[in-house]
């Protein structure tokens, strides 16, 4: 590994290497808005050349990604305590799909590939199987008896994942209802499936 500047404290390896860059996208990021974030500026921020920057994020859509990700547990984390205020596998799995609606797009790490227009880049990732995984996970930790909805196996957590992060996507992409008309229809179609 070649390491040139990293003001005098050099990565010991190519993920630390990754990560101090993600880390100097964000404080950039957060400081100024995307708008005003160049791949220069995150280099400047790391203590790099950019073409340092280049070698571990050729796009900036690329650094973009790797900042939501790690933006990822924390709005997991909030997603979980919010869903657990709900007292039913149907009320958790509406409830999901308009969380997701209404944070998303806000969040400041997660909505920024939305932001730079990079849609198909975003639908790419919530369609991966690392999100599906980390859906499932977030349904699975919520206290409800999922065992009565027919949902008990990792299978059926995945696949439940699935299906609502395709709703979230197909409601972020054409937005049509208020928050109370999306409730009732997708609660209307998805509720009596996991009643038992």
């Amino acid at each position: 590994m070649g390491y040139h500047g990293w003001q005098g404290n050099p990565p010991r390896t190519e993920d630390e290497a990754r990560r101090r860059i993600v880390d100097a996208a964000t404080a950039c990021l957060d400081r100024v808005g995307l708008a005003k974030t160049s791949l220069s500026d995150i280099a400047a921020e790391a203590g790099v050349t950019r073409q340092t920057v280049y070698r571990y994020f050729p796009r900036l859509p690329d650094i973009l990604s790797a900042v939501a990700i790690a933006g990822v547990e924390a709005f997991a984390e909030r997603m979980e305590r919010h869903l657990a205020t709900f007292g039913s596998p149907a009320e958790v799995a509406v409830e999901s799909v308009l969380f997701s609606l209404q944070a998303v797009p806000s969040e400041p790490h997660l909505g920024l590939l939305l932001e730079a227009g990079e849609g198909d880049i975003f639908t790419g990732a919530v369609t991966s199987p690392q999100s599906f995984a980390l859906g499932a996970r977030i349904l699975q930790n919520v206290p409800v008896d999922w065992a009565a909805a027919g949902v008990s196996t990792d299978e059926d957590f995945l696949g439940l994942a699935e299906i609502l992060m395709r709703l979230f996507l197909s409601f972020l992409q054409y937005p049509s209802y208020h928050d109370d008309e999306l409730r009732a229809l997708v609660g209307r179609w998805l509720g009596p499936a996991l009643r038992g």
